[in-house]
């Protein structure tokens, strides 16, 4: 066992989830901020997002989000339901058919392996890097497993004007019960990377950090990677990404002792680093 996160803090203890071990997995995508209903009738619209505005696109291209009826719940027994299978549709016109690098599964299994569908949609996005540029950034999950867990599969898509078509240009699955993270950095000096956090599976337990950064009409490409100076079940409140930002910055040139820590959003009483991990208190 291992100190960890469970549903979002990292002072519980869990052993590492089995979902972590899961192979390498292909994607699902879509953008801009919209509400999720939790257990929408069969096959309802959930989000209709405009993609013609924020990348001026040549099409009317749009992103359609629909959900299936609530499921018996896998983990559970008698009549437990959970939300239903949700459906990612990117197209150019309100006829055209369906985009196909959204159709494919969270993770590399078969199509009756629950756990490769889609069912929660917890972000979708228009994001902008570097130079203003747009990207579709999206993040959906599983079902639950018994401990919780779930396939967390996190996106971003460009658009190419002279195809007139988006493509994928980072695509990474992560568990959930153990601090894991995707985030798209959309201010200071990391702006437009990502960077993603993942439970190491050895002691002393802590995180691989890595940064990924785009380049102009390629895919993100990662420029670090490193075990956290963070570490499970430390006290340290703040999420593994805020506080190993210092480290981040450091070990990429861009920040130094005795200059003005990176501080995360919100209030940050006391900032200190222990062996380059932040402190807010």
């Amino acid at each position: 066992m291992i100190q960890a996160e469970d549903g979002g803090g990292r002072n519980a203890v869990s052993s590492l989830s089995w979902l972590s071990y899961l192979a390498v997995f292909a994607a699902t995508a879509v953008a801009a901020p919209v509400s999720v209903r939790a257990e929408p009738s069969p096959q309802t619209v959930i989000a209709v997002v405009d993609l013609s505005g924020p990348f001026a696109t040549r099409s009317q291209w749009k992103v359609t989000a629909s959900q299936g009826p609530p499921i018996n719940d896998p983990t559970g027994v008698g009549d437990d339901k959970v939300s239903g299978e949700i459906n990612l549709c990117l197209h150019a016109s309100v006829s055209g058919p369906c985009d196909p690098q959204l159709q494919t599964a969270l993770g590399a299994a078969s199509s009756d392996d629950l756990y490769s569908a889609p069912h929660y949609l917890n972000e979708v996005r228009v994001v902008h890097g570097v130079g203003g540029l747009p990207l579709l950034f999206v993040q959906t999950a599983s079902v639950h497993s018994v401990d919780g867990d779930q396939i967390v599969l996190t996106q971003a898509l460009a658009y190419e004007r002279g195809a007139d078509r988006f493509v994928r240009v980072y695509s990474h699955p992560t568990g959930r019960n153990n601090s894991q993270e995707v985030r798209f950095i959309e201010a200071g000096v990391l702006k437009g990377d990502i960077i993603s956090v993942e439970p190491t599976a050895n002691a002393p337990f802590g995180f691989w950090i890595s940064v990924n950064t785009l380049a102009r009409g390629s895919s993100y490409k990662q420029v670090l990677r490193y075990r956290s100076a963070t570490g499970y079940g430390d006290g340290n409140p703040l999420a593994v990404i805020d506080s190993e930002m210092p480290n981040i910055e450091q070990r990429l040139g861009l920040w130094r002792a005795g200059s003005p820590l990176p501080l995360p959003a919100g209030a940050c009483p006391t900032p200190h680093l222990v062996h380059m991990e932040l402190w807010c208190r």
